[in-house]
């Protein structure tokens, strides 16, 4: 080791970025589609309303649980040196000229393109056509008005509970025809079981719009003296709170788990107010009412120039007749290995199976389990969920393998944050059909995604294995990027054998033959990946990482990765969203670069790549690099041994590094900019990945072709 390497103290705040920032960071990235003119007008619209919908969820756990720390008085500073006051108020600042951006993006660009392309927003109920006006009022009156509940307040009537994200109409009111009345204070609930956005008819245009449409919260604001009769409405603008939804759940205290999330579920809808969306122009008056209820401060307020809650665009988004402003819908490709009406077990017998969702179909995962249910020589399954789809197969064939006389053994994680009720709902009818179920370990999460079939065969027992990088969810299947392996490997049976013994008996195995499993192994193996490509540098061998996840924020993995950059490994991370590490500080983070993958589907797969002096490794998780990850949950790394499966692993890592169009690179002022594309070949890595999967289903030879790209597996090569 260099004397000057010695001196660099690799835990300096200084080389760290904060989480929330770089949270807020990804949430940029997510905006900055929007804002793509290159990009179809209603994908902008998702991406969008995408961003909002983050923003949400960000305020709801992140913000929530700095202010929990705050009123806790908690002290203690991040990995980048913030207390949790510093990083509030920062985050605080960042969230604001978010939300100013957002408002631009839909104001300036996105409204103005709309009309344009013929989908007439009327931001007003005012600028309505007298026709037009007519129509709406005979809609409110058989549609919206039975449904409302206006409730005043006064001194026989409390402020109501305001749900956390329900959208309201405050109002000031006078009652009529007294001198002197006092104002007092009303609200109504804009009801989520209705459609949000009204579409007017064709025949009340007055222009040649394929659509005109008008907010739901408009057309009540216009009828707001219909639900106060005696009164004069004096003004009425929307407002919406943001709650604290962090579950606080002592497991140690609670006999009954399932009881306890429960309980505490309903909690949510009545957390701390930790935010107040009000109209840019609400009264003073109307805003001092509801912020007295509140006890909000003024960072906590945000004025919005349009309509509250922007997550609408996605239902404006699924609207019909703009399939031109569209990206095609993408279909997801049969599995080659996989035919239809084959024996599933069979062909897994023969080799691994490596599945690349959602340019493969998820079918083959489903279909494994189900079969498995109906198999007479299946004598066990035993699988991990952590979220499912509301209408899951997955789930009715383990009920039916139960109700067949399987042993159906189920780890249920009740604690899959915004999850939690859906989870509850199907462990308990899985009980109900006999299932054996286990509500995961306490003081963990168990987000590891593994499936083990257990099969009576001609020469003895033999174990079928499923392990994936995202959820066991035919829906967001369709969605994510995964990566999923199918196996029958005796080492890694063995190993998810023990995997669920422990989930079940709490018996650690004194050893694994392939799989690593947090929360007592994972983060040493890691460790040891990384430093063995350190030790290779410094001897001369060839040393390469690269690394694909969704968040890097564990301070040993970063100083890890910190000292392996300075020994000379080139380091390549592919992270989606979080990345508390810096890229370019001089002799500590020259050779690591770091670049986000923002498009169509949302990357979700974690792989990582390790040279090992030319003979390189590949591994697959469910884990990224953070500290909930590596030290407070049950998630599995599993090798890819196959040396055909290995390569296409290897090919999918290099076209993420080929990306020229979707990638967002992070510089050394821990912003992010797209790939400069001089004299750059133009790379979609998500594009290609379909157009290979297309060719791959209709192509019976061993190579996968693609247009302007041949891939063989037999031929390729370590990376560069």
């Amino acid at each position: 080791m260099s004397e000057k390497t010695e001196k660099i103290n690799y835990r300096d705040p200084a080389l760290y970025t904060n989480r929330e920032l770089s949270w807020l960071q990804f949430d940029h990235r997510i905006l900055s589609e929007a804002r793509d003119k290159n990009i179809p007008l209603f994908e902008r619209l998702k991406f969008l309303s995408i961003s909002a919908s983050n923003l949400d969820e960000f305020f709801m756990v992140r913000v929530a649980s700095l202010k929990d720390m705050i009123h806790a008085g908690y002290t203690k500073k991040d990995i980048a040196g913030l207390s949790p006051e510093k990083q509030l108020s920062q985050v605080k600042k960042a969230t604001h000229e978010l939300v100013s951006l957002q408002y631009a993006t839909y104001n300036r660009t996105l409204l103005p393109q709309l009309l344009a392309n013929g989908m007439h927003v009327v931001t007003h109920h005012e600028n309505l056509t007298q026709e037009q006006a007519e129509y709406l009022d005979r809609y409110f009156e058989d549609n919206i008005y039975p449904v409302l509940t206006p409730m005043a307040v006064d001194s026989s009537r409390p402020f109501p509970l305001i749900r956390n994200k329900s959208l309201n109409l405050g109002a000031l009111l006078k009652k009529k025809g007294e001198k002197g009345a006092e104002i007092e204070f009303a609200t109504v609930q804009v009801p989520s079981v209705l459609p949000r956005i009204i579409t007017i008819p064709a025949e009340l245009f007055t222009d040649k719009a394929k659509a005109h449409v008008i907010l739901l919260e408009e057309v009540i604001e216009r009828n707001m003296d219909k639900l106060f009769l005696n009164y004069d409405v004096i003004c009425s603008h929307p407002f919406r709170i943001m709650r604290n939804a962090d579950l606080s759940i002592d497991e140690d205290e609670a006999e009954d788990l399932l009881k306890e999330i429960e309980k505490q579920l309903k909690k949510r809808q009545w957390g701390e107010a930790i935010r107040l969306e009000v109209e840019e122009d609400v009264d003073k008056r109307l805003l001092k009412i509801i912020n007295k209820e509140l006890k909000l401060e003024n960072e906590d307020i945000y004025y919005i120039n349009g309509p509250l809650d922007l997550t609408f665009l996605m239902k404006m988004y699924g609207m019909e007749g703009f399939d031109g402003l569209k990206v095609k819908p993408y279909k997801p490709q049969p599995v080659r290995e996989l035919p239809a009406d084959c024996d599933i077990f069979e062909e897994i017998s023969k080799r691994d199976i490596l599945l690349h969702h959602p340019y493969q179909t998820f079918e083959p995962v489903v279909s494994f389990i189900q079969k498995a249910a109906k198999d007479p020589q299946v004598l066990a399954i035993k699988q991990t969920l952590y979220r499912v789809s509301g209408n899951s197969p997955i789930i009715r064939a383990l009920a039916q393998a139960a109700e067949n006389g399987k042993q159906v053994s189920v780890l249920v994680e009740l604690k899959a944050r915004f999850d939690e009720e859906n989870n509850i709902v199907w462990a308990k009818m899985l009980e109900k059909a006999g299932c054996h179920v286990i509500y995961g370990l306490v003081g963990l999460k168990t987000h590891s995604k593994i499936t083990l079939v257990v099969r009576r065969e001609e020469d003895g027992i033999r174990r079928y294995v499923h392990l994936g990088t995202g959820n066991y969810n035919d829906a967001t299947a369709k969605l994510y990027t995964d990566l999923g392996l199918l196996t029958c490997q005796e080492e890694i049976g063995e190993d998810a054998t023990a995997v669920f013994n422990m989930l079940s008996g709490y018996s650690e195995p004194k050893s694994w033959n392939r799989l690593s499993v947090a929360p007592l192994w994972l983060k040493d193996k890691f460790l040891y990946l990384i430093g063995r490509e350190e030790e290779n540098a410094r001897v001369g061998a060839p040393a390469r990482i690269i690394a694909k996840m969704n968040s890097l924020c564990d301070i040993d993995i970063i100083e890890a990765l910190y000292k392996a950059a300075s020994a000379g490994v080139k380091i390549d991370l592919i992270v989606r969203g979080i990345c508390c590490l810096k890229v370019g500080i001089p002799g500590v983070s020259e050779n690591i670069t770091v670049r986000s993958l923002v498009g169509n589907f949302l990357e979700h797969a974690r792989v990582f790549y390790f040279e090992n002096n030319g003979s390189g490794e590949v591994y697959m998780a469910s884990a990224d690099w953070m500290p909930r990850n590596l030290e407070r949950r049950v998630e599995i790394l599993f090798p890819i041994l196959q040396e055909d499966l290995k390569k296409k692993a290897i090919h999918i890592l290099q076209v993420q590094l080929d990306d020229t169009l979707k990638a967002h690179v992070l510089q050394p002022d821990d912003t992010y900019a797209k790939v400069d594309r001089r004299g750059k070949k133009l790379c979609c890595a998500q594009d290609t990945f379909c157009e290979e999967a297309v060719a791959e289903a209709k192509d019976e030879s061993p190579e996968t072709a693609v247009t302007g790209r041949v891939f063989k597996p037999e031929t390729a090569q370590h990376l560069e």
